[in-house]
C-alpha cells in the first residue's frame, strides 16, 4: 500500500514548491531566500551522499557539466519562477507555464536530440499552447493588477524564459549527465545555482530575510521535503521502477498547485481559466514522449534523467 501510495505523495510535494514561493515572498527577496536554501541543502545533502557511498563527479568535465546543469536548473530555472511569483504571478498560472517544459522539450529534440515529433506530439504541442493561451491571454490584457494578470507581462516573460531554461537543462541533463547519482548530482547543482543568483543578489542588494514563522515553515519545507525527501523518493521509484507512474501523474501538478493556492491564498481562477488548464495538461501529456522527461517543479527537474535508470529497473524485474 504504501509503495503504491509513493508517486501520489511525491506529486503532492512535488506542487507544493510554487506555494512555498508564495508563501515566502512577503518576508523575503526570492534570491536571497534561494542563496539560503541552496547553502541548507546542499550542506545537508553532501555528508548524506559521503555516508551512502554514493558517486561523485569523477573529472572537470562531470564537474562542469553537474555546475552548468545547476546554473540553469536552479539558478535560471528556480530564480526566474520564484521572482515571478514574488512580482504576484498566480502560483497556479505559474505552475501551468512551467507544465509546458514538456512541449518545449519535445521541440527541440529533432535539432538537439535527432528525435522525430510524429503527428500526435505535434497534436499535444497545439494544444498545451492553446491551453496556456486561454489561461494566460484573457487575463494579461486587464487593466489592472486587481483585474487578473494586468501589469504583469514582464514577471510572466520571465516565468515562460525560467521555463526555457528549465528545458535547456532538461536536455543537457539527458545528453552529458545520464546516469549520474542523484544523490551526489543535486548538491552539484546547487553550487551551480549559487553562481548565478550570487551575483544577482550583489549586484541588487536584495538580501533582506524576515526570519517569520512563515519564512522559517518555508525554509524548512524547501530544504528538507522539497530538496532532500522529493530526492529520496525519486530514488525510491527508480529502483521500483515505478517513474513512469510518476510522469503520468505530472500533469496533475498545475491543477493541485492552483487548489493549494486557493485553499491557502484565495486565488481563483475563471472556469476559462481551469478548462485551458485542462487542456494544457492533455497536450503536455500527447507531447511528451523519451526526450520529455518529467516535467518541471517550482523545485527544479530533478528527474530529467531517469528514464534510463527507469528502464533498467523494469528490465531488472522478474516477468510475471
Amino acid at each position: 500500500m504504501i509503495a503504491r501510495l509513493t508517486p501520489i505523495v511525491f506529486i503532492l510535494i512535488w506542487s507544493t514548491g510554487w506555494i512555498v514561493a508564495k508563501l515566502a515572498a512577503p518576508h523575503a527577496d526570492p534570491f536571497a531566500f534561494l542563496i539560503a536554501r541552496y547553502v541548507g541543502a546542499a550542506a545537508l545533502l553532501a555528508p548524506l551522499a559521503v555516508v551512502l557511498g554514493a558517486r561523485w563527479p569523477a573529472t572537470r568535465g562531470e564537474w562542469g557539466h553537474a555546475l552548468l546543469n545547476g546554473a540553469l536548473l536552479h539558478g535560471v530555472y528556480l530564480g526566474g519562477v520564484w521572482w515571478a511569483v514574488s512580482q504576484g504571478v498566480p502560483a497556479g498560472v505559474s505552475a501551468l507555464i512551467a507544465a509546458l517544459q514538456p512541449l518545449f522539450t519535445a521541440l527541440a529534440a529533432g535539432p538537439v536530440l535527432g528525435e522525430r515529433l510524429g503527428t500526435r506530439r505535434w497534436l499535444g504541442v497545439a494544444l498545451g499552447f492553446a491551453g496556456v493561451a486561454a489561461v494566460v491571454a484573457p487575463k494579461l490584457a486587464a487593466g489592472g493588477a486587481t483585474e487578473g494578470l494586468g501589469g504583469l507581462g514582464l514577471p510572466i516573460a520571465v516565468n515562460v524564459l525560467a521555463m526555457a531554461a528549465v528545458t535547456a537543462a532538461t536536455l543537457h541533463q539527458k545528453r552529458s549527465l545520464a546516469g549520474s547519482d542523484l544523490r551526489t548530482l543535486a548538491p552539484a547543482q546547487y553550487l551551480g545555482a549559487l553562481a548565478v543568483t550570487a551575483p544577482l543578489v550583489w549586484a541588487t542588494g536584495a538580501t533582506r530575510i524576515d526570519w517569520t514563522g512563515e519564512t522559517i515553515i518555508a525554509m524548512a519545507w524547501s530544504v528538507l521535503v522539497l530538496s532532500i525527501a522529493a530526492i529520496m523518493l525519486m530514488l525510491a521509484m527508480i529502483k521500483r521502477g515505478e517513474v513512469s507512474r510518476v510522469a503520468a501523474l505530472m500533469y496533475l501538478v498545475p491543477p493541485t498547485a492552483a487548489v493549494q493556492a486557493y485553499l491557502l491564498f484565495g486565488e481563483t481562477l475563471s472556469p476559462i481559466q481551469l478548462a485551458g488548464m485542462a487542456l494544457a495538461a492533455v497536450g503536455v501529456g500527447l507531447a511528451a514522449g523519451t526526450a520529455a522527461g518529467a516535467p518541471a517543479s517550482a523545485e527544479g527537474c530533478i528527474a530529467a534523467n531517469v528514464p534510463a535508470g527507469e528502464d533498467a529497473a523494469e528490465r531488472s524485474r522478474p516477468s510475471a
